[in-house]
């Protein structure tokens, strides 16, 4: 693997991970520079009511839902892009159509009518390097998309100075297929369905070619840890949330989001100000990939801690009454549903004013990657039913 130095907003310079196989093609800039639009102030004003023939999403939510003018049915549809940031074309695919879905599956919306795919090929490509890497890319989105249910019928393909991949989702839905993401109640539990540390596992695998930058970690964590955070990583971003979306009908959730670019505390704080009732979001526990929070605190980057580490494709937080809450984190892990779905109990939902915050000394939750072994990384001391106390 090499790397490529790219100096983004702000002059910082990153590193942009070099495509695999004999192109040698960068595909993009760092991970570390990713950051969506910044989140508007949304949400309901206080005092105001929601109008109740209209959803009421602010921007910075996740999708946007209009009521027809016939059958009582409403459109909801998504849109999202970014640049690469892992280094094989066909993964990289599949996680840009995994991260347009999660938005539908956000609203516990798990059938997806059509897809369409935005690509932006690198100008600075060559003509091999374009027969190579788009092809791979475009499998990756198709195969996601038909894992999904659903089918890419279109797009658009621009050349642009980076590589940009992302896509458009749409459904037509009756009320009773989506959860609108306003109904939080006090006494709630906050439940998450992925592992943070996706940006840190990105980059410390960048890191592996920059002595720089690996020399200020190399105290903290293996080579071998890096390479599997980073296939974990990897293996997360492209699993679909559609499971999550479907257990949150049958466990009666009252709102859910995305964890993305802004960060579980950036999206919790987007969800909190959506809601109908006052409340507040409190995050007492962060289960994080394992190693990703040493590396974070000894780079001095990220802010995983904090909640504000970006990432992309992550899992759904979901509000849960609280009986339901360790029902729905055991129900996922069933086999009935394939492997790799997982879910932790995060936080609660408390008398507030519509905002969220991570306690001052959240308990980390160490997850374990897949193939890792309970000797060579800090064990998995999670539990499914395990509630933040009050």
């Amino acid at each position: 693997m090499a790397e490529a130095a790219v100096t983004v907003a702000g002059g910082e310079v990153v590193a942009a991970a070099e495509g695999s196989g004999s192109a040698g093609l960068s595909l993009g800039r760092g991970f570390s520079s990713y950051r969506p639009f910044e989140p508007q102030e949304g949400g309901l004003p206080a005092g105001a009511e929601p109008n109740p023939t209209f959803p009421a999403l602010g921007i910075g939510m996740d999708s946007c839902v209009i009521p027809l003018r016939h059958g009582g049915l409403s459109l909801v549809q998504t849109t999202d892009f970014f640049y690469p940031l892992v280094e094989d074309p066909y993964m990289m695919g599949r996680i840009a159509c995994a991260n347009v879905l999660s938005d539908l599956y956000a609203m516990g919306i798990t059938e997806c009518d059509n897809m369409l795919m935005l690509l932006s090929v690198s100008q600075s490509m060559t003509e091999e390097e374009r027969e190579k890497i788009t092809p791979l890319m475009i499998k990756g989105f198709r195969d996601a998309a038909e894992e999904g249910g659903t089918a890419v019928t279109g797009g658009q393909t621009v050349v642009n100075p980076w590589i940009i991949v992302g896509g458009v989702a749409t459904v037509v839905c009756q009320p009773n297929e989506f959860i609108m993401p306003d109904s939080a109640v006090v006494g709630d539990v906050l439940v998450l369905t992925k592992p943070l540390g996706t940006q840190v596992a990105v980059n410390a695998h960048q890191w592996l070619d920059n002595p720089e930058r690996w020399n200020k970690i190399n105290m903290v964590v293996s080579r071998e840890e890096v390479e599997l955070a980073y296939q974990e990583a990897m293996f997360n971003m492209a699993t679909l949330n559609r499971t999550a979306a479907g257990l949150m009908h049958t466990f009666n959730a009252h709102a859910a989001t995305d964890i993305t670019g802004f960060g579980i505390l950036g999206h919790s704080q987007n969800l909190a100000k959506q809601q109908r009732n006052e409340v507040s979001f409190v995050i007492h526990n962060l289960p994080i990939i394992a190693k990703m929070a040493a590396i974070s605190k000894a780079s001095g980057r990220f802010g995983l801690l904090q909640g504000t580490s970006a990432e992309t494709s992550g899992g759904l937080l979901i509000c849960l009454p609280r009986e339901q809450a360790a029902r729905f984190c055991s129900e996922i892990k069933s086999s009935k549903y394939g492997e790799g779905h997982q879910a932790w109990i995060v936080g609660i939902v408390e008398k507030g004013n519509r905002t969220a915050r991570i306690i001052d000394k959240p308990r980390v939750i160490e997850v374990l990657p897949r193939g890792a072994t309970a000797t060579a990384l800090a064990p998995d001391n999670s539990s499914a039913s395990s509630e933040p106390s009050s």
